[in-house]
């Protein structure tokens, strides 16, 4: 069966140019939606996805109304192939039931692995520019240096740390990870 969506971002704008295309392509039934590209939560695009089985093509008028990143039509174009669901977009010209279709799809998926490899270096570099800066990542301790060095005297002069734990509100995990840090600060002194 082939099935169109179309899709316009908001209440106003009109579907007509769409509808008309997915009809003169021959679409047995198009889906439509008003709802922003940008919403992962499309109702109406879900409902037709669940629809889809094998053998079955999926047209668009262009590629953006289908998903607005790289990763997310990457993503549902990955689904399809895997379902053998063929995907047209008019617009565009692809057509993945040719095999140039295919070729594009293929293309489509380095693109976004590089985007996503793209991503990572930028963050892994933004991280090592912070520490240079002297920036700590995470979040910050619930205790103040000087409420730990409190409670490693107290540990140091035998008091029970349930009842440390307790006074201070924290828990036994982070008390020895405090008692931890302490003993390994120690012996880089020494």
């Amino acid at each position: 069966m082939i099935f169109g969506y179309a899709r316009v971002s908001t209440k106003k704008q009109n579907l007509d140019m769409q509808l008309d295309e997915l009809n003169r392509y021959g679409c047995e039934e198009i889906v439509t939606e008003k709802e922003s590209g940008a919403k992962k939560d499309r109702k109406e695009l879900q409902l037709l996805l669940s629809k889809l089985r094998k053998g079955d093509t999926l047209v668009v008028y262009k590629l953006d109304r289908l998903g607005r990143t790289m990763h997310q039509l990457v993503n549902l174009l990955q689904e399809f192939n895997d379902k053998e669901i063929h995907f047209v977009s008019i617009k565009d010209g692809i057509d993945t039931s040719t095999t140039m279709g295919r070729f594009l799809f293929h293309i489509f998926g380095a693109m976004a692995e590089m985007e996503r490899e793209v991503i990572n270096e930028r963050v892994v570099s933004g991280v090592a520019a912070a520490k240079e800066r002297g920036k700590q990542g995470g979040r910050k301790r619930a205790h103040t240096p000087e409420q730990i060095e409190g409670m490693i005297k107290m540990v140091e002069q035998g008091l029970p740390k349930v009842d440390i734990c307790k006074m201070f509100n924290v828990s036994r995990a982070t008390l020895y990870r405090y008692i931890n840090e302490e003993d390994k600060n120690t012996k880089n002194l020494k």
